[in-house]
């Protein structure tokens, strides 16, 4: 403050942290002496209590979505960060890199702060971090904190295949100034840092003029004179103060700060103007690869259009950063790293299966105490391992029994006692919230399971394919017909003659019985051809109809739909074995069963008879397996899973699974078998058969009769011989 009195300071520049800034922002406010910061990020709320506070670098956080944007590119999915601790700023990126990374598809997993001097705690945390599964870093330190750590690194053999390390500008903007030494051990690295207009003249003679002036007072610096990103910022930022000052015995009624804020010029960064107290954030993003002695430029990132191989006049913009070209990674593979490692031989993922599952097709699990072994079979456990053998690695895994809750057993791998879980377990909400799910692999959905209804009355079936209507007007039409040719033939056909009672006879037995060979008028074979194709459709529908309901009838449930479960309170049944389901239903101690469709598939499977399904299939998760939130193996576990599908081996395996079920017969109803037919549905056509045969018979004997007394035969031998007559007709 004695300072800023004596010298008349005017303005103030060059704090780098936060903690400097909120240190000179508070004294400098007081004063009303505009003070220039060159932190990563200043908070709104630091500008509205210091308004003498501007930023004059460029606002980074757009910087953390290219860094996304590179995770992103390669389907890495888990990041480790590593930031200096010493910044308030430094850690108030974190969110934004959070951020971003989720709308990525990635998560930190993992954060490291180390202090601004090197200490040997950092190898106990690289050692830390070599031995979890994460290989993707992004490292936010300072040059000789980054330079240090890599150094560090690349003695713990971390420089090597399969490690992955983005750093930010921080670092990248100064790798130009470090020595052969230290960046052999830092080959592979990605690195992000703003970007200027190099091609233009102004910044060509600012670095023409930093070079020579630097090179003068530091000789000891091997060719290590480009300009840093900070020089450059600085550089606008005393442009920006100058102007300001420059305008002042001009505009003497205008404060300083509000000429700053004022700017407006093309400096070496760009476009120079304050929003808000803050320069205008950078959205463009060099992309660079160490390799060899130095660095090769990938490309650009910008924000709102992607990747880009140039940013002068781009001809495309690519949403991948694989089409920039090849990348050097640490190691030299020729492969792209996965960003995460695979458990060593000795130690497999553990891998959890439940006890006790209600279906054994899908879990079985069984122990021998005699060999001290545990055998794990089913659909899920076969399913598991062709999943695993269309894996693009090699995966070590031991099965490891539970017995608990399925809700208990997910929960587990939240607690991080199991890296999955196998098994036939729900996709619900609840279970969500503490592990991540594949794709189902059963037919999603719930059903309904309910016993087939008790047949009824079957003494009149042959009578229900048609309604009573129906029936009334099939008599109707045939006692119409029949009138119609007993009206028109009476005259040709003798038989139609005779007392009134005879003739209604055959009247009646004419709708009935026409033959068309006997008839002698058109009109009443015309009549007889029409009835004879109505008969015909009659007798079609009727065998269809006579059939559906002989095939359906053992089908229909006893409850069509979950209301009138409600309206009669009726138990739903829930049970650990599959046997107690049938028994339930069949005494009644239970309603309906609900259970998902794989499931129903193997109940009515094992149960075909006595069981049917009814009423809508409500949507529900299905069956899936399970791992920890965030698991860097569950992405190539959905690809394995759909491999396994497209490949017809889970349809093989499925109705494998179904086919090896036995059909158990279940009588629900004592009385009779509801899928067989018995004589009692056709009794009345028996009767009506035996009715008809006796009225045939005493015709017959009337018939002889007359003509044995016509002939002088007693009544006895006309019994004897029309007895006889008809036993020759049985045998003939």
């Amino acid at each position: 403050m004695d300072l800023m009195d004596s010298q008349k300071v005017e303005a103030i520049l060059g704090p780098q942290t936060s903690e400097e800034t909120s240190s000179v922002a508070e004294i400098a406010s007081k004063k009303q002496i505009p003070v220039l910061s060159f932190a990563d990020a200043t908070p709104n709320w630091a500008t509205e209590r210091w308004p003498f506070l501007l930023q004059a670098s460029q606002n980074q956080l757009a910087q953390m979505k290219a860094i996304a944007a590179i995770v992103q590119s390669w389907e890495w999915h888990q990041v480790t960060v590593i930031y200096e601790d010493i910044d308030s700023s430094a850690t108030g990126i974190l969110p934004h890199l959070s951020d971003a990374l989720r709308e990525a598809g990635a998560e930190i997993i993992h954060v490291l702060a180390l202090p601004h001097f090197p200490s040997s705690r950092l190898s106990e945390e690289l050692e830390k971090l070599k031995g979890g599964q994460c290989r993707v870093f992004v490292v936010h330190l300072s040059l000789e904190l980054a330079v240090h750590l890599f150094e560090k690194a690349n003695k713990m053999k971390m420089m090597e295949k399969d490690y992955i390390w983005i750093t930010t500008d921080a670092f990248t903007s100064l790798v130009h100034s470090i020595n052969t030494s230290s960046i052999s051990s830092m080959q592979g690295i990605l690195g992000v840092r703003s970007h200027f207009p190099e091609d233009k003249p102004k910044f060509q003679d600012f670095c023409k003029r930093f070079r020579k002036r630097f090179g003068a007072e530091y000789p000891e610096e091997d060719n290590n004179h480009e300009p840093g990103a900070l020089a450059v910022q600085t550089y606008d930022a005393v442009w920006s103060v100058a102007l300001a000052m420059k305008q002042k015995s001009e505009k003497l009624n205008q404060k300083l700060l509000r000429r700053i804020l004022l700017s407006d010029f093309d400096g070496l960064t760009g476009k120079v103007e304050f929003m808000n107290q803050k320069v205008a954030p950078a959205h463009t993003y060099q992309i660079i690869n160490l390799m060899g002695k130095s660095y090769r430029e990938l490309g650009f990132w910008t924000y709102g259009l992607g990747f880009s191989d140039t940013i002068i006049d781009p001809k495309y913009n690519y949403s991948s950063m694989k089409d920039l070209g090849q990348v050097f990674w640490p190691g030299a593979p020729w492969y792209t790293p996965k960003g995460w490692t695979l458990p060593a031989k000795d130690q497999p993922l553990r891998i959890g299966v439940p006890i006790g599952s209600e279906f054994q097709q899908y879990v079985n699990v069984e122990y021998d105490e005699l060999r001290n072994f545990t055998y794990f079979g089913g659909f899920s456990i076969e399913l598991f391992k062709a999943l695993v053998e269309k894996l693009p690695f090699y995966l070590p895994y031991n099965f490891i029994p539970f017995n608990g809750s399925y809700d208990d057993l997910v929960k587990q791998l939240y607690l991080n006692n199991f890296a999955g879980v196998v098994g036939d377990v729900a996709i619900v909400a609840r279970r969500c919230q503490y592990a991540d799910f594949t794709h189902p692999y059963t037919e999603s959905g719930l059903v309904m399971i309910f016993p087939v209804q008790k047949s009824g009355n079957k003494t009149l079936l042959f009578l229900k394919p048609f309604t009573r209507a129906v029936w009334i007007l099939v008599a109707v039409i045939s006692i119409y017909n029949g009138f119609v040719v007993w009206l028109i033939e009476r005259n040709h056909w003798p038989e139609l003659t005779g007392s009134a009672l005879h003739q209604t006879g055959t009247f009646f037995w004419l709708s009935f019985n026409l033959h068309g060979e006997k008839l002698h008028s058109n009109l009443s074979r015309m009549t007889t051809l029409v009835w004879l194709f109505v008969a015909l459709v009659i007798s079609q529908t009727y065998t269809a109809n006579l059939t559906s309901m002989l095939t359906a009838r053992g089908l229909e449930p006893t409850v069509n739909n979950i209301e009138t479960l409600q309206s009669s309170n009726a138990i739903i049944g829930y049970s650990r074995c599959l046997g107690d389901y049938a028994s339930d239903l069949k005494s009644r101690k239970t309603g309906a069963v609900f259970l998902e469709v794989a499931e129903a598939k193997i109940f009515l499977a094992k149960y075909c008879k006595g069981f049917t399904v009814a009423g809508p299939t409500y949507k529900v998760g299905g069956l899936g397996f399970a791992f920890p939130k965030g698991s860097p193996l569950l992405p190539s576990v959905i690809e394995a899973l759909l491999k396994v599908s497209e490949s017809g081996k889970l349809r093989e395996l499925e109705t494998s699974m179904i086919a090896s079920e036995k059909c158990m017969e279940v009588n629900l109803h004592d009385d009779d078998d509801i899928s067989s037919l018995s004589p009692s549905g056709f009794w009345m056509l028996m009767l009506a058969l035996l009715k008809h045969w006796e009225n045939h018979i005493k015709q017959q004997f009337n018939r002889r009769v007359g003509q044995e007394e016509s002939s002088g035969i007693s009544s006895d031998t006309h019994e004897a011989r029309f007895v006889l007559s008809l036993n020759i007709e049985t045998v003939a």
